[in-house]
């Protein structure tokens, strides 16, 4: 890991010069920094470059539709108390025992600065960002079990993921650094590709990002594919010793590219075959 007070990218991710300075925008004021763009831009995997760039563990809480933003500060485990009030096998005095961290709190309570990632946050319900508005401001949050406040030993690198399906309140997003990742045009696609494959013959690289945009650039795609399954189809390309004239003339293995039946069942760029 590096250890750095700011971030610079790291060799496994290609991040742009506005990407760069916006993640040290929000390490300089202390603000979350809040990642919105299509799936497969690279939200969630900028928080584990900004980890190991910064020389921080990384922390990641992954939000569902049944999330509670309780859940992230603290779980009372009143279950393993009961159970040890009928069996014995605790001090079930002491509640504290019984408390156990979540992922912000954890994110609090760790000896060192660390990198916090809630990652799509939209997924939960709409109160779930403003129930976090004062956690997330102040760094501190009250256990009412235990009377005790617990504030946060460090202030945490918080990133936050966003895949818009649901419009985030206005006074979580007056808190946040936010930033729309574009989707990588050619040339920077060429670089994150080159990432990937460090041995990739030329010819066959750019065949295949030629033939990935065009594929893209199919009309009314419900799913157009994204920079991971451009990885993916790569992978199977080179596993089945497919050359770059048959990229280009058929777009063989379509199938790794488009996931949806209406997707692959339109009129092709080429004749893709799945």
């Amino acid at each position: 890991m590096k250890n750095s007070s700011s971030y610079q990218g790291t060799a496994d991710y290609v991040a742009s010069d506005e990407l760069q300075q916006v993640v040290n925008v929000s390490l300089a004021i202390g603000r979350p920094l809040l990642l919105k763009g299509e799936p497969g831009t690279g939200k969630t995997l900028l928080a584990a470059s900004i980890a190991e760039s910064l020389g921080r563990p990384l922390i990641r809480w992954n939000i569902k539709s049944t999330t509670k933003a309780v859940d992230g500060l603290y779980l009372y485990d009143t279950v393993q108390r009961l159970n040890d009030s009928r069996f014995g096998g605790g001090n079930v005095t002491d509640i504290k025992h019984y408390i156990k961290s979540g992922k912000l709190g954890a994110a609090f309570n760790a000896e060192e600065p660390v990198v916090l990632l809630i990652d799509e946050i939209d997924k939960a319900d709409l109160e779930f960002p403003n129930d976090l508005l004062a956690e997330l401001d102040e760094m501190r949050f009250y256990i009412p079990e235990t009377d005790e406040e617990i504030r946060a030993k460090h202030r945490p690198m918080v990133v936050i993921t966003s895949n818009s399906e649901k419009e985030l309140p206005d006074p979580f997003l007056r808190r946040c650094v936010f930033h729309f990742i574009e989707f990588p045009d050619e040339a920077m696609m060429a670089r994150i590709v080159q990432v990937h494959f460090p041995d990739l013959e030329r010819k066959t690289m750019e065949a295949a990002i030629q033939k990935f945009y065009e594929v893209r650039r199919l009309p009314n795609l419900k799913k157009p594919p994204s920079t991971s399954e451009l990885i993916d189809w790569i992978h199977a390309l080179l596993a089945m010793g497919i050359a770059a004239k048959k990229i280009l003339e058929e777009t063989p293995l379509i199938g790794v590219l488009l996931k949806n039946e209406q997707d692959v069942l339109k009129p092709k760029v080429g004749k893709m075959r799945r």
